[in-house]
């Protein structure tokens, strides 16, 4: 009883105006840690001989479905609300505040590109009004809500929420680690993609959007720039009557850790790499066993959603993630991924969708790819050159002096050309002047208190450049 005592404190501590709402997220995360506990005494793991690739009706590729266009889409169109799932930070790629908040190509951020496409699919479709959601955590809130201001005479409906705010657990004493409801720091976290449902339960927009007559949400992360609007699935999803459908697409040596689609004891469920018995982690990461990854672009029923609700029946894996506070005390987040709700609805599936509806910008390497001429900007959205003899991503690797993007940028003139590149990777000092061409494989090492510059005009192909070159233009 120790944990729902320490709970119990923490509420009443709340402000009354705040106390209801705290209760209720309190009473959440007290039913995630009960669930915890449960399969922790029972030692819970995964039966592997149960675990099977997907049935081939568990998949469909994209490319078999009848094509719909924007243009013929008003109808289905008026019935989609889009979620961006905007609870990151950007501080592993060196910047303060909402990840989203990053500018990513021609002076424009993650979310300035996500209110051009939709702003354009809107006026395209004309009646259908697809708001924008955020689903911000309380790490982004502040920050977004200032952000999104400079949208009001955009005519666009952006509505926010936030995911739930859960204590961490102390390892040993399995205890919270806050001791108020206001303790700052890192008391607190957001517990995972998985919280959308119940977060967005709490907000009353699921009500709120029924009302309006939307009756499809389509859910990515914020910082996938690949994770348009595609009407040809939303029209897929409502002829089939499926209540979930999800985004998957082919393994590449890059995604072997990603989550995939399963048959498990008959039915399609989500595994993530955490679930896995170390014993079976090589396993798991095989292509041919499982050929697909979970893209977290998800199409799902706002009625099933409720009624889901209504029958508090969502039961997500609980992922257990072990930290260390800035004070050295060994903690635990329990979380819970989005994709695993595949479970909990009918006819739920994944649509095997091609690689460039999956373009997340993780670190500058992924950036460095989103800004070059591989992809031209249309409405908003990233196409892909169609110079590119290759159909597929070059391979980037750039080491720690670019990890920051303060840095990586401050390396570049411009960028480099890159239609015919394969492989790239650089590390340490290097810089590149303007109108830099690399193609084939190129492998740039600057050794360490060496530096290298590659000037103006400069053409690598199936180059290796290494030591300590200052290559000066004449």
């Amino acid at each position: 009883m120790t944990m729902r005592n320490e709970l119990n404190k923490l509420v009443e501590q709340a402000a009354p105006e705040k106390r209801e709402a705290f209760k209720i997220e309190m009473d959440n995360f007290y039913s995630l840690f009960t669930r915890y506990l449960a399969e922790k005494s029972k030692r819970v793991k995964l039966n592997w001989d149960q675990v099977k690739s997907p049935r081939p009706e568990h998949i469909i590729p994209l490319k078999t479905l009848p094509q719909h266009t924007i243009e013929d889409s008003s109808s289905a169109l008026s019935k989609l609300a889009v979620l961006k799932l905007n609870g990151g930070l950007g501080t592993s790629m060196g910047c303060v505040g909402p990840k989203s908040a990053i500018e990513v190509r021609d002076g424009m951020t993650f979310l300035d590109l996500t209110v051009r496409q939709i702003e354009y699919l809107n006026s395209v479709a004309k009646g259908a009004n697809v708001p924008l959601i955020l689903m911000n955590s309380f790490n982004t809130d502040e920050d977004t809500a200032r952000v999104i201001q400079k949208y009001k005479g955009h005519g666009l409906q952006i509505l926010t929420f936030n995911q739930s705010r859960f204590p961490r657990i102390i390892k040993e004493s399995l205890t919270p680690v806050p001791s108020s409801p206001e303790e700052k720091g890192d008391s607190w976290y957001p517990p995972g993609h998985g919280d959308l449902f119940e977060a967005l339960g709490n907000s009353g927009l699921v009500d709120q959007l029924l009302a309006r007559g939307k009756e499809y949400l389509f859910v990515s992360n914020v910082d996938n720039l690949g994770a348009t609007v595609d009407p040809t699935i939303l029209q897929h999803v409502i002829d089939s009557g499926a209540e979930f459908v999800m985004e998957v697409t082919d393994k590449t040596r890059a995604d072997v850790k990603g989550g995939t689609l399963i048959d498990y004891e008959g039915k399609v469920r989500l595994l993530e790499i955490a679930q896995v018995p170390s014993e079976y982690v090589d396993d798991f990461k095989s292509v041919k066993k499982f050929k697909i990854f979970n893209t977290n672009s998800l199409w799902v029923s706002l009625k099933a959603i409720k009624r889901l609700l209504d029958e508090d029946a969502f039961n997500m894996e609980i992922i257990v993630n072990p930290k260390t506070t800035d004070n050295g005390v060994k903690v635990v987040q329990l979380e819970t991924a989005v994709g695993a709700a595949i479970k909990h609805f009918q006819g739920a599936h994944g649509i095997n969708v091609p690689r460039n509806r999956f373009l997340p910008v993780k670190s500058t390497s992924d950036l460095f790819l989103i800004t070059s001429d591989l992809y031209k900007l249309n409405h908003g959205e990233l196409v892909f050159n169609p110079k590119r003899v290759f159909n597929t991503v070059p391979l980037v690797k750039l080491g720690d002096h670019f990890k920051k993007v303060a840095n990586f940028l401050s390396r570049f003139s411009n960028p480099p050309h890159i239609l015919e590149l394969d492989h790239l990777t650089v590390t340490g000092d290097v810089t590149f002047g303007n109108d830099v061409t690399l193609s084939g494989t190129v492998i740039i090492v600057a050794n360490h208190g060496s530096r290298i510059d590659i000037p103006s005009g400069t053409i690598l192909h199936d180059k290796v450049v290494s030591g300590n070159l200052r290559i000066l233009d004449h």
